[in-house]
Order: structure tokens, then sequence, then C-alpha cells
């Protein structure tokens, strides 16, 4: 069985690299058969005999600025803090490798893993990825409203055209290159000039890459950064879904019986669902999702409207969740519920000024001395848990349960998100409620006078007990 190699063009200035584990005599003797185990080694970038394009490396007659020095070093330093090989490392992936049976190669398996390629590689994918982002932006543009309503609604009027009329997508093709030949006309750049003079002018050249260190390039680097971001951001925010989807949680079984009634219930109505509507509501939604004043004005009115009631909504699931996890020796005893009282005082943050709606500035750590506790057993906000009032819910904080009664085991302390202890509705979506600086007039916002004269707010948690009869005798401490 023989073993699959990938080979790279030696240049003529290359110098072979001796083992020193190899015997004396395989250096005397340059011809023999066998060959040493090749290994990845950090070296400079070859210079091959052929021409290479002036755009993609600097020339040394035409030195750098000390801060475009700097920036034409990134491919360097990228690879240097991230591109760790070791000395044993394979060229190519073992997954990779069993995809190579058949003699195909993948595209991320074309070249072997080096450093000179990833370095020219990359270098070549900055100068020419430009138009990529530039069409991303336009994209941004039409999506966001940024060039006004007018240039949006062009593009929702050509989307219902095509809704309408769907055959029409198959001249897309046609369009865009009819769009590019007449946006690169050159009466567009020299509407003066004689006809008879274009026709004698020479072919325009192809546009070069940007070169290194220049302002598109630099431009270039600084897309590649907030891609890598924006991705990075992405994949955690679906990084918690997975599991669900992977069987690696108790829901998976939920969903996918869920996933199967609902394709089941949606089959026989398929051959009654208009498509064209549906795909102008699929389209056009979106947009006027992201309209500004949907965003700054019509989403946060519908939020405050609807934070109660969603705040109910997840009481209620959070209580379905935990009733669901009870034993069956909770069930059979008497249930009852607790309650602690966390508080806390806003002081103006020493960064940048924030808002009091961010947690910037609200702290257990600006109490004032001689007022209540960080954490309260009594709604009054004077019996206090503890004697420094700096402990959490699940570690420090100790009260006295009477006899008989023990914390339920399988759940842990929930805020109250309702507010019911002092009106339905009246907390944020995190439980607290904001009140001023004598701990009175509550609201589910704190005022914008209260940041002159102060501001407090005191959110409740709640963890139900149940009754014990091994337990009956002296309090427990918990």
């Amino acid at each position: 069985m023989h073993s699959q190699l990938d080979y790279v063009t030696i240049p003529p200035c290359a110098t072979r690299l001796r083992d020193p584990h190899t015997s004396p005599e395989a250096h005397a003797n340059p011809t023999s058969p066998t060959r040493p185990t090749p290994t990845l080694t950090t070296t400079t970038l070859p210079k091959p005999s052929h021409a290479r394009s002036p755009s993609l490396l600097s020339s040394p007659s035409s030195p750098l600025s000390p801060s475009k020095l700097a920036y034409s070093s990134i491919p360097s330093l990228l690879l240097a803090s991230t591109l760790q090989i070791p000395t044993n490392a394979p060229s190519i992936p073992e997954s990779a490798a069993r995809t190579r049976k058949g003699g195909a190669k993948l595209m991320s398996t074309r070249d072997p893993l080096s450093i000179p390629i990833t370095t020219v590689n990359f270098r070549r994918f900055v100068s020419k990825i430009g138009p990529v982002f530039w069409l991303q932006d336009r994209v941004e543009e039409v999506v966001m409203w940024r060039r006004g309503n007018r240039y949006t609604a062009v593009w929702m009027g050509v989307y219902a055209f095509l809704c309408y009329f769907p055959r029409l997508v198959l001249l897309l093709p046609h369009v865009i290159v009819l769009s590019i030949l007449l946006a690169t006309h050159p009466s567009l750049h020299a509407p003066n000039a004689d006809a008879d003079e274009e026709k004698k002018q020479a072919p325009t050249a192809p546009p070069a890459p940007v070169g290194e260190g220049s302002v598109d390039w630099l431009a270039n680097v600084q897309a590649i950064q907030n891609l890598m971001g924006i991705f990075s951001d992405s994949h955690d925010a679906v990084l918690p879904v997975v599991p669900h989807l992977t069987h690696g949680s108790p829901y998976t079984p939920i969903i996918f019986t869920l996933t199967i009634i609902s394709l089941l219930a949606v089959l026989p109505i398929l051959p009654l669902l208009p498509l064209r509507p549906a795909f102008l509501f699929l389209g056009l939604f979106p947009l006027f999702v992201t309209h500004p004043f949907t965003l700054h004005t019509l989403l946060p009115a519908v939020q405050a409207g609807a934070q109660p009631a969603f705040n109910t909504l997840r009481t209620q699931v959070a209580r379905y969740v935990d009733d669901d996890r009870l034993d069956d020796r909770h069930w059979g005893a008497e249930l009852r519920e607790v309650e602690l009282f966390e508080n806390e005082r806003w002081a103006a943050p020493a960064g940048p000024k924030a808002g009091a709606l961010s947690d910037a500035g609200w702290a257990r750590a600006n109490l004032r001395a001689g007022e209540r506790k960080a954490w309260t057993r009594g709604r009054d906000g004077w019996s206090g848990v503890g004697e420094d009032g700096s402990g959490d819910v699940s570690s420090n904080l100790t009260f006295a349960l009477e006899p008989g009664w023990a914390f339920v085991e399988t759940e842990d302390w929930r805020p109250d998100l309702v507010g019911s202890w002092v009106a339905p509705g009246m907390a944020d979506a995190n439980g607290w409620v904001y009140t001023n600086d004598a701990w009175l007039d509550p609201h589910l916002t704190p005022m914008e006078e209260w940041r002159v004269t102060g501001m407090t707010r005191r959110r409740r948690w709640t963890r139900r007990i149940y009754y014990r009869d091994d337990l009956v005798g002296s309090p427990k401490d918990v």
C-alpha cells in the first residue's frame, strides 16, 4: 500500500537541509534512494525566476512610510501569532486524506500546508477581495435604508415585479451584464468626446490589484478584520442552539417530535399555499423590519407594551421546567415559597457616559452606610441577611428555615420577572424595580431626573421549599 505524498516545486535557489539523525554515509552519498521524511520548516518566501506582479509585493525602489510598512507586515504578524505548526504535523488532515482514495482533490486540500503559500495567498486575497466588500456595502445600504427611502423602495419594487413575473429571473444574467456594460461606457466618463475618437482608443487594460500599504489595501484588511469578528459573534450566538440539534440535551426529542408534527401539518396545505404572495412577504418583511422607524420607534413601543406579558410567559415557562424536574418526594410534600430582595444603588460610571438602563454604574457596593443591606429578607428592606451583605445568593447567604423544611434540590433561586410584589408588570426584563434615592416611587424604568438626585433598584428572588419529616428538630441553616 503506497501512501500519497504531496510535492511542491523546488526553486533553483533552494538548498537541501540535512537531517541530523541521518548517518554520515547517507550524507556522503547524496544519491541514496532513501529520502528523509519531509518536515515543515519556516523559511523566507521563494523567489522564482518568472516575473511577479509588482502590485503584490512591495518593491525596494518604492520605500513605504513607517505606518504603511507596519501594515504591510500584517500577513507575517498574523502567521507568526496564529500559525504555530508543529514539526511532526501532517501535510494534510487525516479526514481529508481519507477522501482522496478516489484520486479527487478538494479545494481545501489542493496545496499542502505551507507558510510561504499561506503568506502569498493571503496577500493576493487582500489585494483582490475589494469588489466583494464593495458589493457587501451596497447590499447593506439597500437593506438598512442607508441611502434614503426612495433608493430602497425602488429595489423593493423590482423584487415585487419579479415575484409577479417569476420567469423574468431567467433574464437576470443578461440584465447584470448589460448594467455593467452601461455603467462602464466611455461616454459616462468623457461625455464631450467624439464618437470617432472613442472608436480609435486602445482597449483599456484590466485594473491591477491594489498595492500593499495603499488606502484600498488597508481598507480591505479592515473589512476582513470586521468580517472575522462578525462571523465569530454569529458563531457564538448560534453555538448554544447546537446541543439541542445534536442530541446533546434533553430537549432534542421534543424538538424532533414538534418538527415531525409540523411537517405533517404543513404537507396537506402546500397545494393551497400561494407562492407569489408568500415569496413577496418573505422578501419584503425583513426590509420593513430594518426600516429606521421600525427599529427606533415602533419596536421599542411594542416591546415596552408587551414586556409585562413576555415576562409573565418567561416566568410560566421557568416554573414549568422546575415542575418537570421535581421528584416524587417533592410532589408528595407540602410546597412553599421563600423570598429574598437584592438592593443596588446607581453611581455615575467613571468611564464613558452610559445610560441608566445599562448595568454600568449599578452595584451593591454603592449602598450607603446605615441604609438597607445588599440582601434582605423582608420587603421593608431592613431585615438583613448576613453582616456584610456582600454574599451571593448561591453561596454566602445564610438564614434559618423552620423545622422540617428544606430547599427543593432540583431548582435554584429565580428572579421575580413579573414584579407582583409591587404591581403586576412593574419589573423590567431582568426583574428590577427602579426607585428614587429614598427607595420610593417605583417605576418600570428609571426617571431621567433621578440621575441627579440619585436612584436605586430592587429585585425579588424566590425559591421553593418542601416539608420533610426526617428534618423535624433544630432549625436548618441554608
